[in-house]
């Protein structure tokens, strides 16, 4: 690329570089990566093409060909992603929220018919896309939103600023359920909620570059089996949960199995459920907390 090029030459060299890179969507990644750069809507790209770009403009246009050359994902480099029909900032502290995510959502509000003053937590919170995403559509809720890393919190809390409504959430750091304990909500709440991290360390390897060499680790890899956050939070959960109270995970390809049946064998959880997405993978796993003894599913 010279020091100067017309805006549809650069769309086109930008396409054909990030094609030799491998990434599938090119022409479309292209456009959005230009028109953020420049801050010009895509549409106007085409309308503007003989247009020269030179300078810091160019530098920038560059820049950010070069990052997605280098995989890293168009969402950091954006600083976005849409989730539910809301925007969300994203960093690499957090990991981007995936559309199959939402099925938690959708999940959650349809089995939890919750009243004034339910009490909802969020595991793993992340970029905030379910504790955020949850209270704006629920009032008279209180929410808890979990996150192990401090950076991540902090990335929801502007989420939840940026969607007003920073006040309807109580944000905790630590390990999955345990700063719940500082509060008296054992035995009250009526859902948790978690896409927790479902890798299996022998799976890390073959993962596509965008995940594995930026997206935060701890919140993707389980470890050696992939269910070992699902199995702690089987177990944990039945301490908080008020009596047919829910417990709503993502699942991994091929772990539903795996998961229902530990489940099962903790006891204490009735009516198990799982709920495919739209490629038909079974992703998110539905119990309800028993509502007397050591019933099993």
């Amino acid at each position: 690329m010279s020091d100067s090029q017309s805006l549809g030459k650069l769309l086109a060299s930008a396409q054909q570089i990030l094609g030799k890179a491998g990434i599938t969507n090119a022409a479309q990644e292209a456009r959005w990566l230009l028109a953020s750069a420049l801050e010009m809507k895509p549409h106007e790209l085409a309308s503007q093409s003989e247009q020269p770009v030179r300078d810091e403009r160019l530098a920038r246009v560059l820049s950010v060909v070069r990052r997605r050359e280098s995989r890293e994902p168009l969402q950091y480099i954006l600083g976005s992603q849409e989730f539910c029909g809301l925007d969300f900032s994203v960093t690499p502290a957090v990991l981007i929220p995936r559309p199959e995510t939402e099925l938690l959502i959708q999940e959650a509000l349809r089995e939890g018919g919750f009243g004034e003053g339910a009490v909802l937590v969020d595991i793993g919170t992340g970029s905030g896309c379910v504790a955020v995403t949850l209270a704006t559509i629920l009032s008279g809720m209180r929410i808890f939103a979990l996150d192990c890393a401090h950076d991540a919190l902090s990335v929801a809390r502007g989420n939840a600023e940026r969607h007003g409504v920073r006040d309807k959430i109580i944000w905790l750091q630590g390990d999955l359920l345990s700063p719940l304990r500082e509060y008296a909500v054992a035995g009250a709440v009526d859902a948790i909620i978690s896409n927790p991290p479902y890798i299996a360390e022998a799976e890390w390897a073959g993962l596509q570059p965008e995940v594995r060499d930026y997206e935060p680790q701890h919140a993707l890899l389980a470890g050696p089996q992939g269910i070992e956050f699902h199995e702690r939070l089987i177990h944990d959960s039945k301490e908080f949960l008020v009596p047919g109270g829910l417990l709503v995970m993502e699942l991994g390809q091929g772990q539903a199995p795996l998961v229902r049946r530990m489940a099962e064998e903790v006891g204490g959880y009735t009516g198990l459920q799982t709920v495919k997405d739209e490629a038909g993978i079974e992703r998110v796993l539905i119990a309800r907390r028993a509502c007397e003894g050591p019933a099993h599913g």
